[in-house]
C-alpha cells in the first residue's frame, strides 16, 4: 500500500482553509445579527445593513453546507 502524501497534504490544506473560512463567515453573521439588536434602539440604517449582512453570511454558510452534502451524495 502506497500513500500519496502530496495529495493527502492538499486535502488537509484545503479542508483547513475551508473550515477556517466557514467558521469566520458564520462568526461575522453572528456579530452582524447581535450588533443589529444593540443599534436598533438608536435607529438608523446601520442595523438594517448589519442584519442584511448577517443574512448574507448565513446564506453563504447554508450554501457551503448544501454544496458539501451534494459532493458527498453525488454519484
Amino acid at each position: 500500500m502506497d500513500i500519496d502524501w502530496a495529495a493527502l497534504g492538499q486535502v488537509f490544506g484545503v479542508s483547513l482553509v475551508a473550515t477556517i473560512a466557514l467558521v469566520g463567515v458564520f462568526t461575522l453573521g453572528i456579530v452582524g445579527a447581535s450588533s443589529g439588536r444593540t443599534q436598533s434602539a438608536h435607529g438608523g440604517g446601520a442595523s438594517v445593513l448589519a442584519r442584511t449582512g448577517s443574512y448574507a453570511c448565513f446564506a453563504l454558510c447554508a450554501a457551503a453546507v448544501a454544496y458539501g452534502i451534494y459532493i458527498i451524495t453525488a454519484p
